[in-house]
């Protein structure tokens, strides 16, 4: 079904479905950072992050930074009237705001991807290369992990996982060149495979960091087993932006 509209469905439907992935992380991300509070001011971000999406996207991009300046002060107005304890002003202002960068602009991402010359193709590719990154991962560590990556932010990663997941996204980027992306070259498509492999997995480590941070297990609860939203696409995040400038590269 996935794979399906994002082949067949028209470029608004495709933008849609980004803005409701969007709107859906955020709601994870403010629900875990700001747990209990600031309930108006995190409505407000959300509707407002998903709103700058539209400039970004549509190539706006002086309406996107002239957007982005007056939410940075219009919250800032808002904290100074509402601003609750004294002590944690400052650090709640940050975090309401970080959702733009960590999520608004990140997923813009994914709808300018799709909206390149053959942009189906590199979402799909995409999608390929942090799947097979995740899978390879999950089964090396699993049978041959024993060296823990980063255990103070997630302790069952291992050194070999990480090793294992690269090696996939390699793998996966190979077959993408023989199946369908035969027109780009098969040392840069590689090349491409191992920096998403590697900016997947650190994508994977800084949600961590901030589950532990916030002091929740997963994101939501959205899909029952496997976390939220933002827990499916920790890995992509910062996938889909390298991806895309990678491409414009690529096609001069």
């Amino acid at each position: 079904m996935l794979i399906a509209f994002i082949l067949w469905a028209p470029f608004w439907g495709f933008f849609g479905l980004t803005c409701g992935l969007a709107a859906w992380a955020l709601y994870e991300y403010y629900a875990m950072a700001l747990a209990g509070r600031r309930v108006v001011e995190k409505a407000l971000a959300l509707v407002a992050g998903v709103g700058l999406m539209a400039p970004l996207v549509f190539g706006y991009h002086s309406v996107f930074v002239g957007g982005l300046t007056l939410l940075v002060f219009s919250f800032a107005c808002l904290f100074l009237l509402r601003h609750g304890a004294m002590e944690s002003v400052a650090g709640e202002l940050a975090l309401l705001l970080f959702g733009f960068l960590y999520i608004t602009i990140p997923l813009a991402h994914l709808a300018l991807l799709r909206d390149l010359h053959h942009g189906t193709r590199w979402v799909l590719l995409v999608l390929f290369l942090v799947m097979l990154n995740d899978s390879c991962a999950y089964f090396t560590g699993t049978f041959w992990g024993k060296k823990k990556l980063y255990p103070s932010v997630s302790p069952k990663k291992s050194v070999e996982g990480a090793i294992g997941g690269l090696a996939g996204s390699i793998l996966a980027a190979g077959l993408a060149h023989v199946t369908f992306m035969p027109w780009t070259g098969l040392l840069p498509l590689l090349f491409l495979g191992l920096v998403v492999g590697v900016v997947a997995e650190l994508g994977d480590l800084f949600e961590s960091l901030l589950k532990r941070s916030f002091g929740v297990k997963d994101s939501g609860t959205l899909i029952p087993g496997h976390g939220g939203i933002l827990d499916r696409l920790d890995s992509l995040l910062f996938a889909f932006p390298l991806t895309y400038y990678f491409a414009l590269c690529l096609q001069g």
